[in-house]
């Protein structure tokens, strides 16, 4: 496990490829992955920043969505998770690391693509956590395919749900439960601005999703809401092995970064904590990009 407390060369902080292959079926789960990824379990140390912040993060079972609850949790926020349900054993985990430390966890399993569960989940995180004054929309889907001819109406239509439709049906929902001084935070990606071939259809919805924060943020604003977006690069999560990538990627994912490897979760959560806090208070419609050096946004 990396100190991240000492000064250290930031390119073998991590593991580098080769990783092996090692498919899984979609949604996968982090703890299948070899290797394990870095959500800061151990590694995050907070300092209270988010003292009293009632947090939902949807997709936070595993993958940045995981590296930004434990995070949040370490801060002094309570958090409630939303995950699919196949992903069980990875957000259990997760809510176990909330409550360790002290904090209220809700697990809140369900579909975000299907429209009535992503404008409940809102609900139901302020009803467990006493209010909701951070939000992040941070679940995904990301399938590769070498050609347009193979992505299918379907997938097409499955990726926009999850990535654009969940993303407008829960911000609608989460808008009158939440007080000024509020924080909405999306998970865009580097493929919003240097979009891959085989990602057509997953890149597109992370560009929209720029385009909507960004609009949006200029209406939170009139309410004391501020929404930003967070764009990664290329991180070692679940997400890549269950089809994000094509399985002889995944064995050199990240080689092709500055770093020559990928960014580990933990790497990220500190970009969610600013945008939470009051640290970031003159900080809305903003892109906060982590790449790695592997992509630029602009």
């Amino acid at each position: 496990m990396a100190d991240r407390l000492t000064m250290q060369d930031p390119r073998g902080q991590y593991p580098k490829p080769p990783f092996g292959e090692q498919p899984q079926p979609v949604p996968g789960l982090a703890r299948d992955m070899s290797p394990r990824p870095d959500h800061g379990e151990e590694s995050y140390r907070g300092s209270g920043k988010l003292a009293g912040r009632r947090a939902l993060v949807t997709g936070g079972d595993s993958g940045i969505g995981r590296a930004a609850a434990i995070a949040f949790a370490r801060e002094g926020a309570d958090v409630a998770i939303g995950y699919l349900p196949a992903e069980e054993a990875d957000a259990s985990e997760v809510i176990a690391l909330i409550g360790a430390e002290g904090r209220v966890a809700a697990a809140l399993p369900g579909d975000v693509s299907v429209e009535a569960f992503a404008r409940d989940l809102p609900r139901l995180a302020a009803e467990a956590l006493g209010g909701l004054d951070v939000l992040v929309i941070n679940a995904g889907h990301q399938q590769s395919r070498d050609a347009l001819a193979n992505v299918t109406s379907a997938e097409f239509d499955e990726t926009m749900k999850v990535n654009l439709y969940a993303l407008f049906w829960t911000t609608q929902a989460a808008l009158p439960l939440m007080p000024p001084g509020s924080s909405i935070i999306t998970t865009s990606s580097v493929q919003a601005y240097d979009p891959s071939a085989s990602l057509i259809h997953y890149a597109t919805t992370k560009a929209g999703m720029v385009a909507y924060t960004k609009a949006l943020a200029q209406q939170t604003l009139k309410l004391g809401i501020r929404a930003n977006v967070v764009a990664p690069g290329p991180f070692w999560t679940a997400l890549q092995s269950s089809g994000g990538q094509p399985p002889e990627k995944v064995d050199t994912f990240g080689s092709g970064s500055a770093y020559g490897r990928p960014g580990q979760p933990v790497e990220i959560a500190p970009a969610y904590v600013l945008l939470a806090s009051q640290e970031g208070s003159y900080m809305n419609g903003e892109v906060l990009a982590v790449t790695g050096g592997s992509g630029s946004v602009a």
